[in-house]
């Protein structure tokens, strides 16, 4: 039968637990997100304030389409 984990010693693994995902997840984001991979490559504040911030492109028209059903006399 497995053991139970009760009062102090629950606590205890869900702490760790919680600690092990922790270090886990500042070690990914150091390894991956916390500096550029190109230092030397800046993009000015304007330009990218204005890629997101434009209004989005007109939708392209469309063909109109054609109803294949036949049609009765």
């Amino acid at each position: 039968m497995p053991r139970r984990l009760h009062g102090p010693s629950l606590a205890l693994a869900i702490t760790l637990a919680l600690l092990l995902k922790a270090l886990i997840l500042f070690g990914l984001w150091k390894a991956f997100f916390s500096t550029p991979q190109a230092k030397h490559m800046r993009v000015p504040a304007a330009q990218v304030e204005r890629h997101f911030l434009a209004a989005p492109p007109p939708a392209a028209p469309t063909a109109p389409t054609t109803s294949t059903t036949p049609t009765t006399k």
